[in-house]
């Protein structure tokens, strides 16, 4: 199984890095992403302590640990250039928090994510169709999320991305112990949100090949 939504210490998980690869770890997943929020305060040391972590454990760990961020409630003019600052700063993933409507996410953000072609847009809310249809275009996955609130349009996200050929993710957005689930459960809330078993397979087949591609593979 693989993650590609979680948070440590260095934003606002509960958990040390090691601590967190580890628990994914004898959970059973072979890949994980640590994407800890970030914008203009602490972007590029956020990115540098992850990639000298990730460089330093990945010799003695079982599973692939692909360094990222979570741009977080950044003005959406600000994206595109921070989108291109974390990669230029060795981000192998690039995150944006999406227009959840459990959280004041400033309005504009989904669609700056999407132009700015981010990799993933997490849990986008009430994305609109003209928005997933840029996404698709774009190839800018959606995040179907098993984080309480977060999960509220998991539905609805489905039902457009379905419209126009949207790609798909599946992430827990873990902060704690108790959010990193056991592989059949997070593969339950995409079959609760209304996936049939063979998207959940090929949406994983996916994830696969974008970790392979994260990573150069």
């Amino acid at each position: 199984m693989i993650e590609l939504h979680s948070h440590s210490l260095l934003s606002d998980g509960e958990l040390l890095p090691e601590e967190l690869i580890r628990r994914y770890e004898a959970k059973g997943y072979h890949s994980v992403a640590i994407t800890d929020h970030a914008g203009p305060s602490n972007l590029q040391r956020v990115i540098e302590t992850l990639l000298e972590f990730s460089q330093k454990i990945s010799p003695y760990v079982s599973i692939r640990i692909i360094p990222g961020v979570e741009l977080t409630h950044c003005p959406p003019k600000m994206i595109p250039t921070l989108v291109e600052e974390a990669r230029k700063a060795g981000a192998k993933i690039v995150l944006v928090h999406g227009e959840t409507p459990i959280e004041p996410v400033p309005p504009g953000t989904n669609l700056a994510a999407i132009e700015a072609e981010a990799d993933i847009l997490a849990h986008p809310g009430l994305i609109t169709q003209q928005e997933a249809e840029l996404a698709a275009k774009k190839g800018v996955r959606l995040e179907i999320s098993a984080r309480r609130g977060h999960c509220l349009c998991n539905g609805h996200i489905l039902k457009v991305s379905k419209r126009c050929g949207a790609r798909l993710v599946l992430g827990s957005d873990s902060h704690s112990p108790d959010d990193i689930l056991p592989p059949e459960m997070l593969i339950k809330v995409a079959r609760g949100a209304g996936m049939e078993e063979e998207e959940v397979e090929k949406m994983l087949e996916d994830m696969e090949d974008m970790v392979r591609k994260c990573l150069g593979f």
